[in-house]
């Protein structure tokens, strides 16, 4: 039997944080966003999948990003009533001490084994919903834009507070291509 060392692997510094969502990975979590919500979507630029399909969808969006001078963990937009987006992973405990304070429903991406952690537990103790998948889903990289990438090296899922109709909902991936830019 083949060892899974995919997550010996992966890039797990800052320089692993250019790792940009598909399309389809967003649409497993559409569902449960109610329409009548305005969602803040603070990792996203305006190519960014989260933001297009959901404006694409009649969503109201406010998006920010580091690069418009807006940092996550320092800027609030006024009026919002649910956080979904792709947060850097390096800094995942980080964001999520952040998303805590903030204290609104939300809907991110992480992969699957930050479950576990000394630093998150605190958080999940009270209660985490898992929005997880049968397969492992690919991401864009500012080299591939066009296609992501399949393969990663793990597993990725949406950590939500708040958003979900039971603590688990295991859902199929339905892969197809889009391009971000």
């Amino acid at each position: 039997m083949a060892l899974n060392t995919g997550y010996l692997k992966s890039n797990r510094t800052k320089s692993g944080d250019d790792m940009f969502t598909p399309f389809y990975a967003v649409e497993p979590i559409v569902k449960y966003i109610p329409k009548d919500k305005k969602i803040w979507m603070p990792f996203d630029e305006e190519w960014s999948a989260f933001y297009q399909r959901f404006k694409e969808l009649g969503y109201t969006v406010i998006r920010s990003s580091i690069s418009d001078g807006q940092n996550f963990f320092t800027y609030e937009p006024e009026n919002y009533d649910i956080i979904v987006s792709n947060p850097p992973f390096s800094e995942k405990d980080k964001v999520l001490k952040r998303l805590y304070e903030l204290n609104k429903p939300f809907a991110i991406l992480l992969p699957v084994n930050s479950i576990q952690g000394t630093n998150r537990y605190k958080y999940f103790k009270n209660g985490i919903q898992m929005l997880v998948f049968d397969a492992r889903m690919g991401f864009h990289n500012p080299q591939s834009m066009q296609t992501p990438i399949e393969g990663t090296p793990f597993a990725t899922g949406y950590f939500c507070r708040d958003i979900l109709p039971e603590n688990l909902v295991l859902e199929e991936l339905k892969k197809f291509e889009r391009s971000l830019m």
